[in-house]
């Protein structure tokens, strides 16, 4: 039985950092109109009332269900939500980014849901398999025939009815969560290991050979090379921490790299990929859709400098695709580098705040838990980041909560309230004292 955590004395905190967000989600939604019309939006009033109304609610909800937790989580999660919602107002259409921002207020519903019907993360941990069955049909329903649809030579998405989703989205959460419990319950076996650095023994390979393999069946399957990565990065991280072996993080990095020569010898999207990543800045390329997306991504960061054109006033509508995987640069060329970098450092505090989280709990499935929800927005964050900088070759992973994308949003702000609810440790609500 883990402690609970000590009563959080920062509520007013807390309260302050979301209405600092909230106007800055307004003011980026303001000097978008601005800088594209030369007028605040004459809806402005409507879109401040209707994000505000939601933001607090969930404040409110957090603060009745969750009183000791982290008072900082829900703030930074709603300044990146309202500063991507305003620059897909920038980038798309009004009926699409009109379609986004019901997805940031059913993303917080689904904030607000979680907290309520999770009262004790430690409850998940008694439905290890289960769960993780579910996690894994969700990866691979794409695949169903009937079901999955193949977008832009990935298939990604599932149709049930009139509804349009990415299953792997919430996939990824019933798996991190089936791994917490899974290796807190093998831990002593994964401590043993062989050699100075801990090399897993072979009768221990198991685990990382059946996850190395359902990350290939993802990529070759759905041809979806961000997924994969995902999936087994966050597996290896996990089992990394659990045993406290760094044989563990070596032996999967070999295996990831032989997965990723693999795909890259046997599949032509992986190929492309590649191809774009290396041969983007040639002349002749600049302007092919595939090569141009990283070019025009490169283009728009350097015409950003150090402060920015100014949101609105800027052309990043010039790379295909700006709303999801490129959404960095946009805000690179029209808050320049400046802006790009308190993004980022928006989500280095995030992942601070989840591995502190972390750090605090003393029970295996609490603390394996926070680190594998941490380590997706981790993993998924220096992706992107990494992909639109030509670092490494792009995976097609959205940034979360600012890229365009209803599923990954809602699936984020679900993985924002287990760490919430990890934080505040078991919903005791107060109880009247006898008379």
């Amino acid at each position: 039985m883990s402690a609970l955590p000590a009563p959080a004395s920062r509520p007013k905190t807390g309260l302050l950092l979301l209405l600092i967000s909230l106007v800055a989600s307004i003011a980026a939604y303001g000097m978008v109109g601005l800088g594209l019309r030369g007028r605040v939006p004459s809806d402005i009033v409507i879109y401040g009332l209707t994000l505000g109304g939601a933001y607090l609610l969930a404040w409110g909800v957090v603060r009745w269900v969750a009183p000791r937790a982290d008072p900082v989580l829900l703030p930074i999660a709603g300044m990146l939500g309202g500063l991507g919602l305003a620059m897909i107002y920038r980038l798309l259409p009004a009926d699409i980014a009109d379609e986004q921002a019901l997805w940031l207020l059913i993303g917080l519903a689904a904030f607000v849901l979680t907290l309520v019907v999770v009262r004790d993360d430690r409850v998940l941990d008694g439905y290890t398999y289960t769960i993780g069955l579910l996690g894994l049909m969700l990866l691979l329903l794409p695949v169903v025939p009937g079901i999955g649809l193949t977008i832009n030579g990935a298939r990604l998405w599932a149709r049930v009815g009139p509804f349009t989703f990415q299953p792997a989205e919430f996939g990824k959460i019933l798996i991190v969560i089936f791994l917490a419990s899974y290796l807190s319950a093998k831990r002593e076996l994964l401590e043993a290991g062989v050699g100075r650095l801990g090399l897993p023994r072979a009768k221990d390979l198991g685990p990382l050979l059946l996850a190395w393999g359902a990350s290939l069946a993802v990529l070759f399957l759905e041809r979806d090379l961000g997924a994969s990565m995902l999936f087994f990065g966050i597996f290896v991280v996990m089992l990394w921490i659990a045993s406290g072996r760094l044989g563990y993080l070596l032996t999967g990095g070999l295996l990831f790299a032989l997965g990723g020569a693999i795909g890259y010898l046997a599949l032509p999207h992986v190929q492309n990929r590649v191809a774009y990543w290396l041969h983007a800045l040639e002349p002749a390329n600049v302007h092919d859709i595939g090569y141009g997306q990283l070019a025009q991504s490169w283009f728009a960061l350097a015409s950003g400098g150090l402060v920015g054109t100014g949101l609105g006033r800027g052309s990043p509508d010039l790379i295909p695709f700006p709303a999801s995987d490129f959404i960095l640069s946009a805000f690179g060329e029209e808050l320049g580098m400046l802006g790009t970098a308190a993004i980022l450092l928006l989500f280095v505090g995030l992942i601070g705040r989840g591995l502190r989280i972390a750090l605090d709990r003393v029970d295996a499935f609490g603390r394996l838990l926070a680190t594998g929800l941490t380590v997706t927005i981790a993993l998924q964050t220096f992706t992107i980041a990494a992909g639109v900088t030509r670092l490494i070759p792009l995976t097609g992973v959205p940034l979360p909560l600012v890229s365009y994308g209803g599923t990954s949003r809602v699936a984020t702000f679900i993985m924002i309230a287990l760490l919430v609810r990890i934080s505040a440790g078991p919903w005791q609500p107060a109880r009247r004292s006898a008379t």
